[in-house]
């Protein structure tokens, strides 16, 4: 597996790099900051990128948005955000409309390296993987706790797709319905889990995560 890794803390970006190569994979990349990443992928495509959220030059969000630009202009890569913090403000939109090959792990709850590598794996085959802890907060800052229990069955093979990264495109073939009926069975999802349009709001992952948290 291609790896890049984007961390600004000296120490452990040289431990993730060779603990990874230690496993057979190759380190495509060892940056300190977004922009670097930038750059690296666009000169190699990596399988996954391991991106920090808090870099340089503000020690802020940089490294959140980076993931979000990877997602847009090379949507092939999986990304794994891995940090001691949970940024939900742009957490929800980096799984919004196509949350396969995505994950968002805490530093601090990573107990096991195999674990770790084998999130990578499941990121590189388009998984979705999220640490509990950031379920939680990102349900919370949503303000939607209503459960599952109320879809119909049709539903629930909806929303099942939509968490595996599926296009409504791609779930109108897979279920053999028309594209209205899986608008209208995506409306109906929204309805039942009390997700109701507003600004800033990203409907379809926060219907994921419920799903995902299930």
């Amino acid at each position: 597996m291609r790896i890049a890794i984007a961390e600004d803390s000296a120490i452990l970006r040289a431990g993730l790099a060779e603990l990874l190569a230690g496993r057979g994979h190759r380190i495509t990349a060892a940056v300190s900051d977004a922009a670097a990443l930038l750059e690296a992928v666009a000169a190699e495509a990596p399988d996954v990128a391991i991106v920090d959220i808090r870099m340089p030059p503000t020690h802020t969000d940089e490294g959140i948005r980076a993931a979000l630009e990877l997602r847009r202009t090379h949507p092939d890569v999986g990304v794994l955000v891995f940090s001691q913090y949970v940024e939900t403000r742009y957490a929800a939109r980096l799984f919004a409309d196509h949350p396969a090959g995505v994950g968002y792990l805490l530093k601090d709850r990573v107990a096991e390296v195999s674990s770790f590598v084998d999130s990578l794996e499941r990121i590189r085959h388009g998984e979705t993987v999220l640490d509990p802890e950031v379920v939680a907060q990102l349900m919370r800052s949503s303000g939607q706790h209503r459960g599952l229990d109320t879809l119909t069955p049709r539903e629930g093979q909806v929303l099942e797709l939509m968490a595996e990264g599926r296009t409504n495109v791609a779930i109108a073939e897979h279920l053999f319905l028309s594209a209205g009926a899986v608008e209208k069975n995506i409306t109906a999802i929204f309805g039942k889990l009390g997700l109701a349009a507003a600004p800033g709001d990203h409907r379809r992952v926060l219907a994921v995560l419920k799903y995902l948290q299930a």
